[in-house]
């Protein structure tokens, strides 16, 4: 093949932009489906979704604060003095949805990403597709260890510090239902979500908008951020800060790292 047609992107000449939204259309039904069809089964083992997941955050026996305690008796976790309770007629139904549907994208989410990298992969030159090879799967591992860590590290440090906090003795924590569901359910999916940032710094970098030199330019500014963020989601102690800040600070600087490694390969082949 010439190298000339080695530069034109699969598909530019075959697909007019109306065959690109139809394209496009089909993959997000399929990841729709995908996520709904999940989501109703999420929806039929509530016991297990809320009792066995999204509650145990609230038990002292939860492992993230049994570790805790094994680690030093200064930042042990025996007891979360707040009750759940609802207060709108509707409640537990719509976090019951609610609840079904985040957990359908979380688990659908290896599949709908893999629909999105098919719309895009096509538009690749034929140099940029053989460098993202397994983006599918990377791109899945991330998210999930972005789950994990928000599920096991930050949400139960949101739980402890934000249900046990007083203005005074003599208000007692009543917590709404709803509250505490959006704590526990949104934080792992937003954990995920910012675990992405290597991938999203790899195709920002790809197209220009990010480079290493502008990453480490504001280093100080995302130091500064999560330290502010550890110091409010986890007990006033120096330990439970470093827990939560350092792997999100390791993870700016891999990103730091694909950037420089994507401008050095196109400065390489220019």
């Amino acid at each position: 093949m010439p190298e000339d047609e080695q530069d034109i992107p699969k598909h530019e000449v075959e697909m007019s932009f109306l065959d690109h939204l139809e394209a496009l259309r089909w993959h997000l039904i399929r990841s729709v489906i995908a996520i709904f069809a999940l989501a109703i089964l999420a929806f039929l083992n509530r016991s297990f979704i809320f009792d066995t997941v999204l509650l145990a955050a609230k038990n002292p026996d939860f492992m993230t604060y049994r570790l805790m305690c094994a680690i030093s008796d200064r930042i042990c976790i025996e007891e979360l003095p707040f009750n759940l309770i609802n207060i709108s007629m509707s409640g537990q139904f719509t976090n019951h949805i609610f609840v079904s549907a985040a957990a359908g994208f979380i688990v659908a989410f290896p599949y709908v990403f893999w629909e999105i990298w098919r719309f895009i992969k096509p538009a690749l030159y034929a140099g940029e597709s053989k460098h993202t090879k397994g983006v599918v799967f990377f791109s899945s591992l991330l998210f999930l260890s972005g789950v994990l860590f928000g599920y096991y590290i930050i949400a139960p440090m949101a739980v402890n510090f934000l249900g046990s906090y007083q203005v005074s003795k003599e208000v007692a924590n009543q917590i709404n239902l709803g509250s505490y569901i959006t704590t526990v359910a949104t934080i792992p999916l937003a954990c995920g979500l910012v675990f992405e940032l290597p991938i999203v710094t790899f195709f920002l970098t790809k197209v220009g908008l990010v480079n290493p030199s502008l990453m480490r330019t504001y280093r100080k500014h995302a130091l500064v951020m999560v330290l502010i963020l550890a110091a409010i989601i986890t007990p006033p102690d120096v330990i439970s800060q470093i827990l939560v800040a350092m792997p999100l600070l390791l993870l700016y600087e891999v990103s730091i790292g694909i950037s420089r490694m994507v401008v050095n390969k196109q400065a390489k082949e220019e």
